[in-house]
């Protein structure tokens, strides 16, 4: 008997014939032909005369077919297919090219359904290419609500749409993996009704039902594992840590600045939960420049006063940003603590002031005498090893998935670490509390004292002469620029700037008297540190870059970013990007160039110049472009999600509701097939 777990090529002929282009599009066996949804619709439900047609308007009629001939084209030498059919109002004339099948499968006599755009010729309606269904048959390709599918190579709709419709006959014999008590309460069709309405929907209705229970289940699944991961991880044991309030308070009393009521209130929260033995698992989400990273280097540094000399490990998700930090903690931690800190890369190996072999570093830390490591996530790999490993800070923690949080746990031999997550990526707090299931959240939404906020401008093609001028000023006044842009290399194609073209344009024709600074992802780590460096020393004062500037990146001198092909991001991105400057108490602007300036990008863009909020703004990205756009980056187990969205904000709080009732409730675990499925999603959160 096959099952949606057989491989794709056992269900018919064609799918071994098109076996590379089905797995191009993820498709290997029976289940992912199922799960491989419609990404749009035609309606040809209707079914019109044929007295009723007009010209290139998309239509479905049901017609006779009168006669039939196939005709071989020596020209193009291609086999023709012409019908002459008719209805009560009239007939048509159906033309098919290069398929010499349809006279095997249709037939004088027979009665069929044709759908496609007809053009008015010779005094006949005339269809190209239709697509047709028998009328005896079930109708996959024409009147109905049609699919319409992403395809591969030479796979075709007709094809997928038969395939699927193979697969759904195997789909009745399998059981709902929901439990029957969410599908009764929330009134969810099962699953294989909801499988085949999805696919072929017999109208809106049973296609927004199928949408709904599929959807949830999606997220449902997501918020078990998350609730799950928080169940693992809550129940080991973390080492308790006292306030050091007096250590924490000089440092504060000596910061350059004050620390926002925003901050002191979550530091508060923060060491509050250090004080426990049951581990801190805590998102703090604030505004880009909102002075996250300050909160976190206070706890760590209230982690090494302990008296049982505690280990902090603090990651971040580029090189450039974790060498920023090491040099940030030091500069905050006392003289006789510099030697207890360590920068680890896969280029660069710091102890304190001085460069060491990596051997040694990772022995120091091994030996617990670095008590405060910092590096990418490189830090959580198998050979590194902990003495006293008490706090974990992730810099960017949408970049850090659940297997990787898990990782930790192996990291000490009785205890686990407290875990201490930062994004610069806000989104609504209601949505954040959903969408990060397994974490506790803070927010920052105020931002330090005596900056002023950048002014944004959308500057026109005309104006960019002026826009160089103006930067040329800055560059007088000892300021520094940023010019950002979204490839590397040029792409004819996409018509989008390339730093590389950029680069070449300004350095030999805007400012040839000047030196300018070229970063991006194909540089070498110890090539982008170097640079990264000099720019921060004010050693040049341009540096043009891709997004890897995007997160976090601290050149206070730095006080205009040009964005080229400005539509090419999305409008959270754009405002991290603005966020590099304006970092002192000079005014600061960000300058919006743009490749393609239609209506929609126009506005979108125009929403950035009149906002400054960052929380207002990805909530905008997520109504306009989606969740990967909010994010920029893939995150494990949330965006492989195939047919929900971070838009489906209720779906999503029901989804972390029921996942919470089935896991903390008795009466729901003592259930067979539950224990079953949570068993199976366990598995999966540790080998996601």
């Amino acid at each position: 008997m096959l099952s949606p777990e057989n491989n794709i090529i056992s269900l018919h002929k064609i799918a071994k014939e098109k076996r590379k282009d089905l797995a191009k599009i993820g498709i290997k066996n029976v289940t992912d032909l199922l799960w491989h949804f419609p990404f749009r619709y035609d309606d040809l439900s209707e079914i019109k005369d044929v007295s009723a047609l007009e010209a290139n308007v998309l239509s479905t009629i049901r017609v006779k077919i009168l006669n039939l001939k196939t005709i071989r084209s020596w020209k193009r030498k291609i086999s023709i297919t012409e019908v002459l059919a008719s209805d009560s109002q009239g007939q048509i004339k159906a033309i098919w090219f290069g398929q010499k099948f349809i006279s095997q499968i249709l037939k004088i006599g027979d009665e069929i359904f044709l759908s496609g755009k007809p053009t008015w010729q010779n005094n006949l309606w005339n269809f190209s290419n239709p697509s047709y269904d028998k009328v005896k048959t079930i109708n996959l390709h024409s009147a109905r609500l049609v699919p319409i599918y992403h395809t591969s190579g030479s796979l075709t709709q007709k094809q997928l749409r038969f395939l699927i419709s193979l697969g759904l006959k195997f789909a009745h014999t399998q059981d709902d993996p929901l439990p029957v008590e969410i599908l009764n309460t929330e009134k969810f069709p099962w699953l294989y009704e909801s499988l085949k309405n999805i696919h072929f929907p017999n109208d809106a209705t049973d296609l927004k039902l199928a949408t709904e229970r599929l959807k949830f289940q999606e997220l449902f699944y997501l918020q078990c594992k998350y609730q799950l991961a928080k169940q693992d991880y809550t129940q080991q044991d973390a080492w308790p840590m006292n306030i050091q309030e007096k250590t924490l308070q000089t440092i504060i009393k000596n910061l350059p600045f004050k620390l926002s009521n925003d901050q002191n209130t979550v530091l508060k929260e923060i060491l509050l939960d250090l004080e426990k033995d049951q581990p801190m698992n805590r998102l703090v989400e604030g505004d880009v420049g909102s002075g996250k990273t300050i909160v976190a280097i206070l706890a760590a540094i209230n982690a090494i006063h302990q008296k049982e000399k505690l280990q902090v490990a603090i990651m971040a998700p580029t090189e450039i940003l974790a060498w920023q930090h090491f040099i940030n903690i030091k500069k905050l931690l006392p003289k006789n603590y510099t030697n207890k800190i360590g920068f680890l890369s896969k280029d660069s190996h710091y102890l304190g002031d001085q460069s060491f072999d990596k051997k040694e570093i990772i022995e120091n830390i091994q030996n617990g005498s670095i008590q405060i490591i910092i590096g990418t996530h490189s830090l959580i790999q198998d050979k590194i090893n902990f003495k006293k490993l008490s706090l974990v800070v992730i810099d960017e923690q949408h970049r850090f998935g659940v297997k990787q949080r898990q990782a930790l746990k192996q990291k000490n031999k009785n205890k686990v670490p407290h875990l201490l997550s930062l994004t610069a990526t806000p989104i609504p707090r209601t949505l954040a509390l959903t969408l990060y299931g397994d974490l506790d959240i803070s927010i920052i939404k105020e931002k330090p004292q005596g900056r002023i906020a950048p002014k944004t401008l959308l500057v026109p093609e005309k104006k960019r002469v002026g826009a160089y001028q103006f930067l040329r000023e800055k560059i007088k006044a000892k300021q520094q620029i940023f010019v950002v842009c979204p490839l590397i290399e040029e792409n004819d194609t996409l018509g989008f700037k390339s730093v590389q073209a950029e680069y070449k344009k300004l350095n030999e024709n805007i400012f040839p008297d000047l030196e300018i600074g070229l970063l991006h992802g194909k540089l070498k780590n110890v090539e982008k540190e170097s640079l990264m460096r000099r720019f921060q020393n004010n050693e040049f004062p341009i540096l043009v870059s891709t997004s890897v500037i995007e997160v976090g990146v601290d050149i206070p001198n730095a006080t205009v970013i040009l964005i080229e092909s400005a539509e090419r991001f999305g409008l959270s991105q754009l405002h991290q990007f603005r966020g590099r400057v304006g970092r002192n108490s000079l005014p600061s602007w960000c300058l919006l160039f743009t490749s393609q300036a239609d209506k929609q990008n126009t506005a979108r863009l125009k929403a950035l110049t009149q906002s400054n909020n960052g929380f207002e703004l990805a909530e905008l990205d997520l109504q306009l472009r989606g969740s990967g756009e909010i994010f920029g980056t893939k995150q494990t187990g949330l965006m492989q999600l195939k047919i929900a969205t971070l838009n489906d904000t209720e779906l999503i709080k029901k989804a972390q509701m029921w996942a919470k009732k089935i896991i903390f409730e008795e009466k729901y675990l003592s259930k067979q097939p539950l224990q079953k499925l949570l068993a199976e999603l366990k598995t999966e959160m540790h080998l996601e």
